[in-house]
């Protein structure tokens, strides 16, 4: 996006509020320096290979890794706390797995193992292509032993394990074996301001309208507690339990899903 940086120089930062940007690091290394003195906190960088034809095989981008792990390299030196994603597809990048593990370990860096998830309708996922969170990590600990750690706070999505030598930390992201749905508490607000309470939604709600005094009722938008307050109503009323749902397809129907790239992670 052009004027990224001003764009995050006019959010609102201070206590609360923490500014942070998921990217597949293609151009992070020439904008890391500048995004940081900007006011961004984090950075999340996807990167599901280190392999570059199997890595620009899954994510599209025309990047070699070297670029990729420039990035994350500026990203450091600009004292950004770093994540690093992988998606594990079964047959595609799960022979690349230890690979990744290798890597980051003892980096400083945090890397985080997604199991494959049909969020959308257009990545192809099927069940058998799904690596669990168990496979994963049986296959890391014949290498690197682990320990089990507590989440750092309640709702969060990764299962969080630290390597028994005390070189740092890894998470597994487990929505297709292990939902977490009772303790989620994230809602996300799409670029054209409509409000999502499920990564897997199938409609959303319309904060725009609301903001900008157009849902009909004839004057300037809503105050900001008109906001809360309707915000935590849709909250409450959620009924999206899709990833509970997922194996039991009766129940769940045929629906349209959301593509992540309108709401992110």
């Amino acid at each position: 996006r052009r004027d990224l940086a001003r764009l995050i120089e006019l959010l609102p930062q201070g206590p609360g509020i923490d500014v942070a940007l998921t990217t597949n690091g293609s151009l992070l290394a020439a904008h890391a320096a500048e995004l940081a003195q900007a006011g961004l906190r984090r950075v999340t960088v996807s990167l599901d290979s280190l392999d570059d034809a199997v890595f620009q095989h899954m994510n599209d981008a025309q990047v070699p890794v070297r670029d990729v792990l420039a990035g994350i390299d500026a990203a450091a030196r600009a004292g950004l706390e770093i994540k690093i994603n992988a998606v594990v597809r079964r047959g595609l990048n799960d022979g690349g797995l230890l690979d990744l593990v290798r890597y980051f370990k003892g980096s400083g860096h945090i890397l985080r193992l997604i199991e494959f998830m049909d969020v959308g309708s257009t990545n192809g996922w099927d069940r058998t292509h799904v690596v669990s969170a168990r496979e994963m990590l049986e296959r890391i600990q014949q290498e690197f032993p682990l320990l089990p750690a507590e989440p750092n706070y309640t709702g969060e999505v990764a299962q969080r394990h630290l390597f028994a030598d005390g070189s740092g930390e890894l998470g597994i992201i487990a929505s297709v074996t292990q939902p977490f749905c009772g303790d989620c508490s994230r809602a996300r607000l799409s670029a054209q301001g409509t409000l999502y309470t499920c990564l897997f939604a199938s409609e959303g709600f319309d904060l725009r309208a609301l903001l900008r005094g157009e849902s009909g009722r004839g004057e300037g938008g809503a105050s900001d507690q008109e906001l809360s307050e309707r915000i935590s109503q849709l909250w409450r009323a959620r009924r999206d339990a899709y990833s509970e749902l997922r194996g039991r397809p009766l129940q769940l129907g045929v629906r349209r899903k959301i593509e992540m790239s309108y709401i992110g992670g």
